[in-house]
């Protein structure tokens, strides 16, 4: 069989196109997703500062809130109470 140089040429020609052509769409594909991820952490960022809040008021209500003394009771609880002490 001879050989075809030729045929040779022009498939290595067409593997380099298609392996460029591959190349190109990873780096195309992988530009958008990183444009993608700068927008989802410009919106986290934007949060970091309600989050700080929501945390601040998390941590002064952790320690403003006064437990309630076992003798005061609210609602049905008082109301039986009152109803035992005046029969």
């Amino acid at each position: 069989m001879a050989e075809n140089p030729y045929f040779d040429q022009q498939r290595a020609l067409l593997i380099n196109d298609v392996a460029a052509q591959s190349l190109e769409n990873v780096l195309q594909n992988i530009n958008k997703l990183n444009r993608s991820l700068e927008g989802v952490i410009a919106v986290g960022n934007e949060f970091s500062q309600v989050e700080g809040l929501w945390s601040q008021f998390e941590h002064v209500m952790a320690h403003a809130a006064p437990e309630d003394p076992p003798e005061t009771k609210g609602g049905a609880a008082a109301a039986e109470d009152q109803e035992k002490t005046s029969s």
